[in-house]
């Protein structure tokens, strides 16, 4: 903080070079925040996920249904607690673009495997007793505007109806939520019974199995177990976590991880070089005014510091104006993506390393100009002058 003033000004003796790198380095962490949130929502299942509950599919494939007989052969298997069922639907509300998820279940055993989605006693009570009742999420709810008693109509985009009809009818009997704060409830669940006697095809089966295991059993060992059980057969199955399943969902959408590593490995690649690019061009105007400092008796490790600091300060004030409008620009995005994509949101862990990122890249980019300014020669740096 000694030299502060010296070091802020000479970042901004040249005002519309440092203008134009501090603008490259706030969008670069702007797409930083953006795109680490989108990783964050699509890899999150596997942060908000029960350790004690498990997840059974096809083996072949996600998409393949597996018989409703499995049921109650997988709830004989010791060290199960409970199980019940869900499949997807993949319906949209009155347009194309108003798609969210959409699951037939069991009212009781399904919410009884999710404490945590919180409801009225009351409405769910309705919704058990209403066949062709559904229940929304909060933000669903806030989204569309539905209140209890209205009538949703949910167009088909995979399961059509006996008689051709791709038209849903449900009526909502509840609005849930869920007191996990990294969770969302933006989804709606309808009765299977009434899906399943609907439907043209497909009958007697369910999408996965979710099962809780016993405090005092394998989770492993029962997993194992399951899939023993129905090896050889038409429909095995893979029994996995729900950290798993939630990966195996973001997989259809592509290797996100990869992509975004790939799309900020880019960015950051080029920030180098341009915030390098202009250390260098600092560094080799000021030549004479380094040696004037050394002649003052600043010494090699002090100059070091100096364009050290510089380079750092720039990437900061770039980095900390991107990342800041970058966290508004996500919770925006929250909220009007909350059906498509919950989970949206900037952790503090990447918050965190983006200030590293800042700290690294300015390290980086300033450290081969500063090491040229510490190791200047007063003599020859006077004699370029």
């Amino acid at each position: 903080m000694k030299y502060f003033r010296l070091v802020w000004k000479n970042a901004w003796r040249k005002k519309i070079r440092t203008s134009l790198t501090v603008l490259s380095v706030f969008v670069a962490f702007l797409l930083f925040a953006l795109l680490s949130a989108i990783g964050q929502a699509f890899e999150g299942g596997a942060d908000v996920a029960d350790a004690d509950r498990l997840v059974v599919i096809d083996k072949v494939s996600l998409i393949n249904s597996l018989p409703m007989s499995y049921l109650d052969r997988i709830a004989a298997v010791d060290g199960v607690q409970s199980v019940t069922h869900s499949s997807w639907f993949g319906g949209y509300y009155q347009d194309p673009r108003n798609q969210f998820a959409q699951f037939p279940v069991d009212p009781s055993s399904f919410m009884a495997m999710y404490p945590e989605y919180k409801i009225p006693r009351e409405q769910l009570d309705a919704w058990a007793k209403d066949r062709t009742g559904a229940i929304v999420g909060q933000e669903l709810a806030t989204q569309y505007g539905w209140k209890i008693g209205d009538q949703i109509p949910m167009q088909a985009t995979i399961w059509t109806k006996a008689d051709g009809g791709r038209t849903w009818e449900f009526k909502l009997d509840g609005i849930f939520s869920t007191d996990d704060p990294r969770g969302s409830a933006a989804m709606m669940l309808f009765q299977y019974d009434y899906f399943d006697e609907a439907r043209a095809f497909g009958k007697g089966t369910a999408g996965w199995y979710i099962l809780r295991v016993k405090p005092d059993a394998d989770p492993i060992q029962v997993a194992r177990t399951i899939d023993a059980q129905f090896a050889n057969s038409p429909s095995e199955t893979k029994t996995s976590t729900e950290a798993a399943f939630a990966q195996s969902f973001t997989k259809q959408f592509g290797n996100i991880a990869l992509i975004v590593s790939l799309i900020l490995g880019a960015v950051f690649f080029t920030l180098l070089l341009v915030s390098g690019n202009t250390m260098s061009q600092s560094v080799r105007e000021r030549i004479s005014e380094l040696a004037v400092l050394k002649t003052l008796g600043f010494d090699d490790r002090t100059v070091l510091g100096i364009v050290l600091s510089e380079s750092i300060l720039i990437m900061m004030v770039g980095g900390m104006l991107g990342l800041g409008v970058g966290w508004i620009a996500v919770q925006g995005l929250a909220k009007e993506l909350a059906s498509f994509l919950p989970g949206l949101f900037l952790s503090p862990a990447a918050m965190m390393l983006a200030v590293a990122f800042m700290v690294g890249a300015g390290i980086l980019a300033g450290i081969f100009p500063a090491l040229k300014a510490m190791r200047l020669s007063i003599v020859d740096a006077l004699a370029r002058a």
